[in-house]
């Protein structure tokens, strides 16, 4: 076994910390915590979940949550967080096992852009079926042929990427009406 950085190559991050600072307020703070209103007893899935990290921090975030994960991989699973064994479940993106309307919410946080196009379709469908539009979706993207070209020489598992409008259009094409943002290397 070794340590391998995967991420030692990507540009570091250009964010401007002293302004970030001078315009944080306790309002600020307020709205930045919000991920809309999960309670006790809601159902939240993961999709694309690995070890469970986040389902265990939506779990520690709001006692009671009823959170759960899905994972193509069957090692991150077999070695996820002691706290969330039982939760999580190997399936893949763009055949979910569950009923429809399954979840109070459903996030993928950089999982979607590892699919072909036609998967990635398919996978977002599947996740407006199981939440019925309450879901986050985040996906590598650019928004200039520098920051792609850049995008391009560090990519490792992504099938599918595109500008924005370019996934904007995929949602709009599988009905997905969840909220969205990018992942973009500068």
């Amino acid at each position: 076994m070794a340590e391998i950085d995967l991420l030692a190559s990507l540009p570091k991050t250009k964010r401007n910390i002293q302004k970030r600072s001078e315009g944080k307020s306790l309002e600020v703070v307020a709205e930045a915590r919000k991920f809309g209103q999960m309670k006790p007893g809601m159902r939240v899935l993961d999709v694309g979940c690995g070890k469970g990290f986040l389902v265990k921090d939506l779990m520690l975030e709001c006692p009671g949550l009823e959170a759960f994960g899905l994972d193509i991989s069957l090692y991150a699973l077999l070695h996820c967080e002691r706290e969330v064994a039982g939760r999580l479940h190997l399936g893949s993106a763009e055949k979910l096992p569950f009923p429809d309307r399954a979840f109070d919410c459903v996030l993928s946080i950089n999982t979607i852009h590892n699919l072909p196009r036609r998967k990635a379709l398919e996978a977002l469908r599947e996740i407006q079926r199981l939440s019925g539009g309450c879901a986050y979706v985040q996906v590598d993207s650019y928004r200039t042929p520098e920051q792609k070209a850049l995008f391009e020489d560090w990519v490792l598992t992504a099938l599918y990427h595109d500008y924005p409008p370019g996934w904007i259009k995929l949602f709009g094409d599988a009905g997905y009406t969840g909220d969205y943002c990018w992942t973009i290397v500068e």
